[in-house]
């Protein structure tokens, strides 16, 4: 596609944004969260970076080691991002794996890697998968393609019945009064597929008959235009059940991720109406979820505007606004539709203003609905972490730069 000059120019402007931001991000991380004494990293940080709990998440073990090997593939090996993946990925290894349970990973583990915590949910193994994935993509080292495989066929087994879960824990709800379908479950396994195919081509077919009945899954059942929304959860026959809230939540931003996810399958198979569904899955969640007092993207929307029973329902959190910037810069870049260029600046535009922290760097993790920090501020907890922040500033710069033509 071709862009007019002021255009250029504010790509120009954003990507340098972008550039600095996540220089300062990184150094935020390296600088506060890596644990030097017993591997892997806190993300516990307050505002500051100071530690404020040293339990650590097993998620952002594997999120931290796929990071920084993603850096690592976008600008260059540099010994202090391969020493930060290879620190998380050696304390996944050592210390997360519940061998007792079939390979299944823990949730949470104490500072020296003693285990706290199962839940019943495959992303411990999803980003275990994807870390040691992105790592053997650099280093060719054929022990992280291994357990990226092992666990890929882990969590495959369990998303599809295949297996007992050997954790024993069972789904959420009672089968026999209730069961059903989470978005989360193929829109996950769709983005791990992509990065697995990416360095293991020697599976490609398995990773395309995966990828397929991901992408059918979601279109099928979750994806409701209809009801103007793609739904987090429908019934075992892929039924919306409207009922209680459970059955009306809508995340906003886990269907604007979900829509990038099809956007790079799409474009990899060449399937033109995937991508348009991708790109409406994108307007409806913006559309319905974006703030119009107050700005931002709120966390939970009801699919009839009714109550939603979680407290945080509207408030704004770091990780929806990473997700709108790279699904709208790759749905600028695929359509030259300029609409998702208004959406990408106006999201960018949020986020200078309320998470960003020029003072200490790295973006605030939870906002109010009024858009300030909530007291006292914090830079990371069990679930942020160096992930959503870098790889929304990397991936976003890098489609810009794709853009501009240099």
């Amino acid at each position: 596609m071709t862009a007019d000059h002021d255009t250029i120019e504010t790509l120009v402007r954003t990507r340098d944004w972008l550039r600095a931001e996540l220089d300062t991000c990184v150094r935020f991380w390296l600088e506060h969260g890596m644990d030097r004494e017993h591997g892997g990293v806190y993300t516990c940080l307050d505002r500051t970076g100071e530690v404020y709990s040293t339990d650590k998440s097993v998620w952002m073990q594997g999120r931290c080691a796929w990071t920084f090997s993603h850096l690592c593939r976008l600008y260059g090996e540099r010994p202090e991002w391969m020493e930060a993946a290879k620190s998380c990925l050696d304390f996944l290894e050592e210390h997360c794996i519940n061998h007792e349970a079939g390979g299944r990973l823990y949730f949470t583990v104490t500072a020296e890697g003693k285990p706290l915590r199962q839940r019943r949910y495959c992303f411990s193994e999803g980003f275990y998968a994807i870390a040691n994935a992105e790592y053997y993509g650099l280093t060719g080292e054929t022990e992280h393609l291994e357990r990226a495989r092992r666990a890929y066929r882990l969590i495959y087994d369990l998303n599809n019945g295949l297996i007992e879960d050997p954790t024993g824990l069972g789904p959420k709800t009672i089968p026999a009064t209730r069961s059903g379908r989470a978005l989360a479950d193929p829109m996950i396994f769709l983005n791990i597929i992509g990065i697995m195919r990416r360095v293991d081509p020697a599976n490609t077919e398995e990773y395309d008959r995966h990828a397929r009945e991901c992408t059918d899954a979601i279109v099928r059942y979750h994806y409701r235009p209809e009801l103007g929304c793609t739904l987090e959860s429908v019934n075992a026959e892929g039924q919306p059940e409207l009922d209680y809230t459970a059955g009306r939540v809508v995340n906003p931003g886990h269907d604007i991720e979900c829509s990038w996810f099809m956007m790079d399958e799409a474009n990899y198979r060449g399937d033109e109406d995937l991508h348009r569904t991708a790109e409406q899955i994108f307007r409806l969640a913006i559309e319905a979820g974006w703030d119009e007092e107050f700005g931002g993207l709120l966390y939970f929307i009801d699919c009839k505007g009714l109550p939603t029973e979680a407290y945080e329902h509207d408030m704004k959190l770091w990780w929806p606004h990473n997700e709108i910037m790279i699904a709208a810069s790759k749905a600028y870049r695929d359509t030259g539709d300029a609409y998702y260029l208004d959406w990408l600046l106006r999201t960018i535009d949020y986020c200078k203003e309320h998470f960003a922290d020029p003072e200490y760097g790295e973006w605030y993790g939870y906002l109010r609905r009024d858009g300030k920090p909530t007291m006292p501020p914090t830079k990371g907890s069990t679930f942020k972490g160096p992930f959503h922040v870098p790889r929304a500033l990397s991936m976003t710069e890098r489609v810009l730069t794709e853009l501009i033509g240099d």
